[in-house]
């Protein structure tokens, strides 16, 4: 017993002295959970906190983070070269080492940064030290607004996330796009553990009954685990924020979505730190990440041809079977 403790302390030493961010992958299923503006309060709030946040944006469009936030941006020569454009290309230069990241990131106004990463630029297997590096930096966490492939994938560099954010919201359909999306993610990847913010949630009983049931279909058909993240409610200043490109806890901070979003903030930091997804990937791995990692036990893929959503009923709460 003596050298059991011994050991967990002198683990709990490594891991408290190790260098680098927490990665946390943000994501979501089809339509429109509110991954992006999860990411960005999530960012507001972390910052609020005293963390050095980066956030890394992989879509490209109207809805991307820095398309958002465009009004809220400076910094790093943003003047010159815009939101989007040429700061893209810069995403590709720092990959390939011609400039530093503080001259691609974007410093938005209460302070966490924002690096344009389209998808497309972060593919081959060339690019996964530069990525490793690129993670390693002085930010304590690294949130991604993960773009997933055709397939539901993730790119390169969202696999090198300590953890799977799956963002839904609670109706019928949107609980059966968040299960598919999980489904594809632990086919591609063989994840075995995931965490579930649900968005826009009228009462938190009802996210806690639908985290329940789903966390129940997703054990008895993937064998996978999932943690609640927590909820955020229904909140009519949400629209408005986003009207004046900013997000709800800087805008409107006592209101009850603000209010979630820091608690959420709050308890992020204190999430038990697993390894990269790429140490269970059997992707090579640093020798750090290799003294950190472990064996996930996952059903075969093959088990989980149930129908998306078997099992789920909206009226009557099953109990959730969570693997540790």
């Amino acid at each position: 017993m003596d050298k059991f403790v011994i050991d967990q302390a002198e683990g709990l030493r490594r891991l408290l002295a190790r260098e680098g961010s927490r990665v946390i992958a943000v994501t979501g299923g089809h339509g429109a959970p509110g991954r992006t503006t999860v990411v960005i309060n999530l960012a507001a709030a972390l910052t609020a906190l005293g963390k050095d946040v980066l956030v890394i944006d992989e879509c490209l469009g109207p809805r991307s983070v820095s398309a958002q936030l465009g009004g809220g941006m400076r910094g790093a020569g943003s003047e010159a070269r815009g939101i989007g454009g040429n700061l893209t290309r810069s995403f590709a230069a720092v990959m390939r080492g011609e400039i530093a990241l503080d001259q691609a990131v974007v410093r938005h106004a209460l302070g966490f940064g924002v690096l344009a990463a389209p998808r497309e630029q972060c593919v081959g297997a060339q690019l996964d030290a530069p990525l490793s590096k690129l993670l390693a930096g002085p930010a304590d966490f690294v949130l991604i607004d993960a773009q997933l492939d055709a397939e539901g994938a993730l790119s390169p560099l969202a696999l090198h996330a300590h953890d799977v954010l799956i963002v839904m919201r609670v109706a019928a359909q949107a609980i059966t796009d968040a299960y598919a999306c999980m489904k594809r993610l632990h086919f591609a990847h063989a994840i075995g553990q995931f965490r579930v913010l649900a968005n826009h949630v009228a009462s938190a009983a009802d996210a806690q009954a639908a985290l329940e049931n789903l966390a129940d279909v997703a054990s008895r058909y993937l064998a996978v685990s999932l943690e609640r993240a927590g909820s955020v409610a229904a909140d009519p200043h949400m629209p408005r924020a986003l009207q004046l490109s900013r997000c709800i806890v800087d805008a409107f901070p006592s209101t009850a979505a603000a209010r979630d979003f820091r608690h959420v903030a709050a308890e992020l930091p204190h999430w038990p730190l697993r390894p990269a997804l790429l140490a269970s990937a059997g992707v090579p791995a640093s020798p750090e990440q290799a003294a950190n990692s472990f064996v996930s036990s996952v059903a075969d893929v093959s088990s989980a041809s149930a129908p998306a959503y078997a099992g789920w009923r909206a009226d009557s709460p099953v109990h959730a079977h969570r693997h540790a």
